[in-house]
């Protein structure tokens, strides 16, 4: 190893406080260093909060990577009357499925925000949560805490609800709401418009007549039957209130938050990732990740870019270790990425976590082309294995949606259709909303909805609800999928088919248009579908196939939705409208019913569930924690950790899951003190960064960990902090953070020191033991005994001297005064910490 210039060595305990490299406010894309604590991959909605929560603690740094731009504040983005006309245009992905041969063999769109804000920037705006009964099907597949009281909260904390404005609208649209549930100082606003079309009190008025009861709040947990939901809509001026502008704009001013948009994360990169000598054939700038038990990661330093730290002697090189999860403990260094295929790659670094929220399709395929995903299909593109992860791009869940065509025709009756063929009108309508954000252009959304359960709508439920229990798992699937991706959905299926039943849960979703729409969606989808790369370019979009209707059960749902809609057509509510039933017609066929469908599937842009929060042995990708099986600092947090689909329009739901992972990650790698949950577990490590002052060596340093030198005991103990009961901070917490300025010449003998040792000291905390109270005043005894281990480690003695203090701080470093005596665990958690730097050292100067 090699430093140019003088370095300051800083040790941090992160067990209990760590400093991270303060940064100044900027603009977008002025990347000025390449190290951060948490890198996001993803700006859209579950990015830009995770994003911000990270972000509120000044001392953690926080990239945030989009492929997209920022928008301009145009107002197809920002006037409710234009939702949807960019779908498809500058901000899209513009994705679509593969042909879907189980209806007409055609493709199909698949939209996806490409913008700073995501899908908050395309979508229709609807705001509502889903069922209760949603989130605790999460919580018994094996995710606890995530059940709607679990997560209710994070609903609220994500929201600023603002009632109807007007208490004879609330009463004429059976707009009600229960303050509890909501939320009043959150960032979204949510809201309702300055303009009602009165088909939606017909439409209300019709379901009610045939037995189906309006809800009372459709965010109180027990939504099934028509609802005006509210809309992510700002009350003052009318205009959408999107991710961007409530998780960014105004804090984009905090030194240690940066977003960086127009770059593309290639892949994630692994320790090991390059020049590691456990990479099977590794090729020159590949993807080629290590499949050992070296415990460094991928620098020649072993705490920066180029090199990896050997094996400890006399360890056995597993070479299927990395390959499997139920044994890898594979650590994220950072990402790789670059504005276009032509261009050169970048890798930027993070010295905690990193966080991918691309979506459900995205997420899954850059997992893929890290070498985390099934072994098959990675083996097919030459990807080397990092992780042999089947769940990875399975279980892909929609709401597909079916259009219909109704047009009223009572003149009488305001139509938004009016805005696109009676330019008079329209011109009205933007004037009066350009004067008062009154009027028709408040009104964009399709927010007069309906989320019908079964029971109450068909007398057929019991038929579909006995097919779908007389179904074996496997009977739909996709065929030779990974038993365990079989045994996940044997789980779902059982939960799905045990609440098909009842009246207070969501078979399909009625879309009103108030023109003579009332298009018919699934809620809770029996067919599951993939997300498969097709290369290992990952500028070549992934093959989407979400495989609509391949379970019958949901063409079963679908026909029965749409035979409903003839019987509401047909009640002399909406005969008021004089609806003519064109899109199926009166009394269609089977065959007929059939067709249409066929023809008319497309997504309700809600893809999930392909990085599934369930367990291992069920085709799970991350735990309840949200982090990857099988690495330490991998974690998702978008829809595809959804383990089931909620009967609801997704946005809310993705705020309130980005919302509790920001505080699972805070809890996960703050210390008690710092963690205001009172769900929180810390999760001890201990880094060691180096910061040059030449910005040439510092471009070329990172940061490294060296928890993996913890043994499994002291592991739990610095997991063991309790926030309750610890009111004063043990001596070691008081000198955690220390440096020492290194000369030059110093600097040059590190470069040359190698060591060799047959026998490596396993754990030298028994030569520390005797300290059982480690106060200040004990800081000598300590020394001696840190000097002690690296000596008879091979250290030169020289070297020793001044590498002690940096181990073990001092009272003149750190500033800190004497401390009372401390626990016995926290004397232990200190021990611990320590040993774990001596380890790190020993392994760091060691030859091969």
């Amino acid at each position: 190893m090699t430093l140019r210039s003088a370095a300051t060595i800083f040790l941090i305990i992160l067990a209990t406080l760590a400093q991270s490299t303060q940064l100044h406010g900027r603009g977008i894309n002025d990347l000025s260093v390449n190290t951060y604590d948490y890198i996001v991959v993803g700006c859209g909605i579950s990015g830009l909060v995770v994003t911000n929560r990270l972000s509120e603690d000044p001392t953690r740094t926080v990239l945030c990577i989009e492929a997209g731009e920022a928008d301009q504040y145009e107002p197809f983005i920002q006037v409710p009357v234009y939702v949807g006309a960019n779908i498809g245009g500058t901000y899209d992905w513009n994705l679509a499925t593969t042909p879907q041969s189980q209806l007409d063999g055609k493709t199909r769109p698949m939209p996806q925000g490409k913008v700073l804000g995501g899908g908050s920037i395309l979508n229709a705006m609807c705001w509502n949560r889903g069922g209760a009964d949603d989130y605790d099907a999460w919580e018994t597949l094996g995710n606890p805490g995530w059940n709607w009281e679990g997560i209710l909260p994070y609903f609220q904390k994500s929201e600023t609800y603002t009632p109807v404005y007007s208490e004879e609208i609330a009463q004429e649209y059976s707009i009600n709401y229960i303050p509890a549930v909501h939320g009043f100082t959150g960032p979204v606003q949510v809201s309702y418009p300055k303009y009602f079309y009165p088909q939606s009190v017909n439409l209300f008025a019709a379901m009610n007549a045939l037995g189906l009861p309006t809800q009372f709040d459709p965010n109180d947990g027990t939504s099934a039957g028509p609802a005006f939901v509210p809309t992510d809509l700002d009350p003052n001026n009318q205009t959408r209130s999107d991710a961007r502008r409530t998780y960014f704009d105004p804090y984009m001013s905090r030194p240690n938050l940066h977003v960086i948009t127009g770059q593309h994360v290639t892949r994630i990169v692994i320790e090991g990732v390059a020049n590691n000598p456990e990479v099977s054939n590794p090729r020159p700038g590949g993807n080629d990740n290590g499949e050992g038990m070296s415990s460094g990661n991928n620098d020649g330093f072993g705490f920066g870019p180029g090199g990896s730290t050997p094996p400890i002697a006399g360890q056995t090189i597993n070479k299927n270790r990395r390959r499997d999860p139920t044994s890898a403990n594979l650590r994220i260094t950072g990402v790789e990425f670059s504005p276009n295929a032509s261009a050169a790659r970048q890798i930027v670094y993070a010295t905690r976590e990193v966080i991918v929220a691309a979506g459900a399709l995205h997420s899954a395929q850059l997992l893929q082309l890290s070498g985390i995903g099934p072994s098959s299909l990675l083996s097919q593109y030459e990807i080397p294995l990092a992780l042999d992860l089947p769940g990875v791009g399975n279980n892909l869940q929609d709401h597909c949606l079916v259009g219909t065509f109704y047009p009223y025709n009572n003149e009488s009756f305001p139509s938004p259709t009016e805005l696109t063929i009676n330019a008079t009108y329209n011109a009205q309508a933007e004037q009066e909303y350009e004067t008062s954000k009154t009027g028709p252009w408040t009104a964009g959304s399709p927010n007069a909805l309906a989320f019908n359960p079964l029971s109450l709508t068909t007398n057929n439920s019991y038929v579909i609800i006995a097919n779908a229990s007389g179904q074996g798992a496997e009977d739909y699937l996709v065929q030779n999928l990974d038993p365990t991706i079989v045994a996940g959905f044997a789980a779902q299926k059982q939960s799905l088919v045990s609440r098909m039943g009842r009246d207070n849960v969501a078979a399909y979703e009625i879309i009103n248009n108030n023109a003579g729409s009332l298009t018919v969606a699934v809620m809770h989808p029996f067919s599951r579908g993939t997300c498969y790369i097709t290369s290992a370019d990952p500028f070549q979009p992934p093959a989407i196939d979400p495989r609509w209707l391949t379970n019958p059960v949901d063409r079963q749902v679908l026909v029965e939705a749409l035979r409903f809609n003839e019987l509401i057509l047909e009640t002399p509510q909406m005969q008021e409208l004089r609806p003519a039933l064109f899109v199926p017609p009166n009394d269609a066929s089977e065959e007929v019913m059939n067709q249409i469908i066929n023809n008319g599937i497309r997504t309700e842009f809600h893809p999930s569930g392909t990085l599934a929060m369930l367990p291992l042995e069920q085709g799970g990708v991350v735990d309840s924690h949200l982090r990857v099986y099988g690495t330490q600092n991998l974690r998702i947090v978008d829809a595809g950790i959804f383990p089931l689909i909620p009967a609801a329009h997704l946005q809310a739901v993705v705020y309130g899951v980005a919302e509790k992972a920001a505080d699972i990650i805070k809890a996960d790698n703050l210390p008690p003190s710092a963690v205001s949950s009172a769900t929180s577990s810390t999760s001890g490590a201990v880094s060691l960064s180096v910061n040059a002052t030449s910005s040439s060596t510092l471009a070329s340093l990172a940061a490294t960990s060296v928890v993996s030198f913890l043994p499994s005991s002291a592991t739990d103990l610095l997991e063991s902090g309790n926030p309750t009961q610890t009111s004063i901070p043990s001596t070691f917490e008081s000198v955690l953070v220390f440096s020492t300025t290194l000369p030059s010449d110093f600097v040059a003998q590190l470069s040359s020191i190698q060591i060799s040792r047959p026998t490596p000291v396993t754990n030298s905390e028994a030569a520390i033991t005797n300290l059982a109270e480690p106060t200040l005043s004990g800081a000598a005894q300590l020394s001696q005994s840190v000097v002690g281990v690296l000596t008879s480690a091979g250290l030169p003695a020289s070297v020793v001297a001044s590498l002690a203090p940096v181990v073990i701080g001092s009272p003149a470093e750190s500033g800190a005064a004497a401390s009372p005596s401390v626990t016995e665990l926290e004397a232990k958690r200190r021990r611990a910490a320590i040993d774990a730097i001596i380890q790190w050292m020993i392994s760091f100067f060691r030859s091969d």
